[in-house]
């Protein structure tokens, strides 16, 4: 295995630390778990592929483009709001 160097903004290395303590892990860990959970293009493309027949095939509901990319938005939305909402401290009782 080979080290890799990647230069980050001392408030990204602090806070991706503080995530890997939180966790119970090493930072190396916690790259290694970024890494394996991202997708690339291609597999986000494939994956959707295999999504699309899965659809057709099982349920013979043929997803559109057009289909596709409202979904895409709506799920942006969903994620923002979330995000959003996260950040927004919690009423005090």
């Amino acid at each position: 295995m080979s080290d890799v160097m990647i230069r980050v903004p001392a408030e990204v290395r602090d806070q991706l630390a503080a995530v890997a303590e939180a966790r119970g892990t090493s930072l190396r860990a916690l790259m290694q778990d970024i890494a394996a959970q991202t997708l690339t293009p291609e597999q986000i493309r494939a994956r959707a592929d295999r999504t699309r027949a899965l659809l057709a095939e099982r349920f013979g509901h043929y997803v559109s483009d057009e289909e596709s990319a409202e979904m895409r938005r709506k799920m942006r939305e969903a994620a923002a709001a979330h995000r959003a909402a996260s950040a927004e401290p919690e009423p005090n009782p």
